[in-house]
């Protein structure tokens, strides 16, 4: 029996009748999107239902017709059995590992770590008894899986690393991990599921931030966690309802918008990256560019057999120069943006030296490490604006 909607009696008083009104009993009309649903109240057709769990949806936190649509085109995009979502990036990283961790295990971590995962992982998961171990980002993975010790519980990677993009062996690390049962879990923004799908690789845990390129246009925040194995569908499950984590259907709908056009746009922005890159490498001001999908580059090799193109995200080096110099190179930019986050259609650039201060390992990236991120503007206008940058950078530093 249906949920008991329509016309209210007519018997009833005007405040019973005026709650009872408006229920939509007539069938929902079929649009390109899914419906976005807005409720905590999920009513139940009788009695019996209420308490059935396994088979009912009781609660509008479980998500609703736009989430559900969301995390269906979202296992399109993985490859994956299920996907769960997270109301950012970073909780999606984090949900996913309260999900399978445990007082006592250990957590190998990648050093290139996003920052507000690495402060996760050292102001709580210590706290609650996970050891957490940092590892080179370019350790072979033979070493790397060889040194896991009997409490080592989990592999966390990023490839390549949001600041100085080094990149991982995810599938030879997920080969030699599974040999050991342990978990790997790859933080996949930069590729958006979509350049890159860490669940085919062997990879146990896909996340991402969607707020990043799946949003597209940085004004939503949303992240996900992907998976095939039905006891990790399982764990993470529990763990969403366990910890009370929740996306609107609103903030659903856009993500679902922005995925339909994130091919397009990845190709867009991922040319562009490359274009200005490779500009790049013939200014004298420059002393590295860090982009694993230049010829030449390091991991270049290992980018062309994981992905299938970039994102617009990389870094360069300054050649040394004082601080000033750098702030002055980044004060003349008017195209490129000053924030933070990434993967919306507008270019940024940050300063990522404060950044590297926490990192293990600390390689020389030969001057002051600048991050940039290219949107959807044109080519030819960045790279103008990036020649006013150097000017002001000459300037300051003579």
């Amino acid at each position: 029996m249906p949920p008991k909607t329509g016309r209210p009696a007519s018997h009833l008083q005007a405040a019973t009748r005026l709650i009872r009104a408006g229920h939509g009993a007539g069938p929902v009309a079929k649009t390109v999107g899914p419906p976005v649903q807005k409720g905590s109240t999920v009513l139940l057709p009788d009695a019996a239902s209420l308490y059935d769990d396994a088979s009912q949806l009781t609660y509008g936190r479980q998500g609703l017709a736009a989430q559900f649509a969301l995390q269906d085109a979202l296992a399109e995009l993985e490859n994956a059995k299920a996907v769960t979502l997270y109301p950012s990036g970073l909780s999606a990283l984090t949900g996913a590992l309260l999900a399978v961790l445990k007082t006592g295990d250990e957590v190998l971590v990648t050093d290139v770590i996003y920052k507000p995962t690495r402060r996760f992982c050292d102001h709580v998961l210590k706290r609650f008894g996970v050891a957490v171990r940092y590892f080179d980002p370019r350790q072979p993975p033979e070493e790397l899986v060889g040194g896991a010790s009997a409490a080592t519980r989990l592999i966390l990677m990023e490839s390549p690393g949001s600041l100085s993009f080094e990149m991982q062996d995810l599938g030879r690390v997920a080969e030699l991990a599974r040999a050991r049962d342990i978990l790997t879990v790859a933080d996949n923004t930069w590729g958006a599921g979509y350049l890159m799908r860490p669940l085919d690789l062997g990879v146990d845990i896909s996340v991402q931030a969607l707020t990043k390129y799946v949003g597209g246009h940085s004004d939503v925040f949303m992240g996900s966690a992907a998976v095939n194995d039905p006891r990790l569908v399982h764990a993470l499950d529990e763990g969403i309802v366990n910890l009370g984590w929740a996306v609107t259907g609103e903030d659903a709908y856009q993500m679902l918008r922005g995925l339909r056009t994130l091919p397009i746009r990845l190709a867009r922005q991922g040319q562009s990256g490359l274009d200005v890159a490779a500009w790049l490498r013939t200014r004298p001001e420059v002393a590295q560019v860090f982009h694993p999908g230049l010829p030449g580059a390091p991991d270049h090799d290992l980018w062309a057999r994981q992905f299938t193109g970039a994102s617009g995200l990389f870094a360069f080096s300054l050649k040394p120069a004082p601080a000033a110099a750098v702030n002055a190179f980044l004060d003349a930019l008017s195209l490129f943006g000053l924030g933070f986050s990434w993967g919306g259609f507008e270019s940024l650039a940050i300063f990522c030296d404060p950044q590297l201060k926490v990192r293990s390992f600390q390689p020389d990236y030969g001057g002051p490490l600048i991050r940039l991120h290219i949107g959807l503007e044109d080519t030819g206008d960045l790279i103008a604006d990036l020649e006013r940058g150097f000017a002001a950078y000459a300037a300051a530093a003579s």
